[in-house]
């Protein structure tokens, strides 16, 4: 009988670049089907912010096309994180340590 992998320490992961603790979380989300990881993934982005402020001016209407791209871009890890990366490296570790 085939024991389960052990879960990787938290200096292993820490030692990760952010893009590969993004993609490591990502895909064990997608096995589980955890919506809610995703969604309090986006609203830690930098960009969140500025398209729930865009929709509240626009009488809710939505964001632009820039934003909900900028917000794509970040999600799948090409736009760079900002002053959020240390966050969401926590989170994507967290998750990652978590059975």
């Amino acid at each position: 009988m085939t024991e389960p992998a052990p879960h990787p320490s938290l200096a292993e992961l820490d030692a990760l670049p952010t893009e590969q603790l993004r993609e490591r979380a990502f895909e064990r989300a997608r096995e589980r089907r955890d919506v809610a990881f995703f969604w309090s993934v986006l609203e830690h982005l930098p960009h969140a912010d500025d398209a729930e402020a865009q929709e509240s001016d626009l009488g809710g209407v939505g964001g632009t096309v820039e934003d909900a791209v900028a917000l794509w871009r970040e999600f799948t890890g090409r736009g760079g994180y900002g002053d959020a990366e240390p966050l969401l490296r926590a989170a994507f570790i967290d998750y990652l340590r978590r059975d």
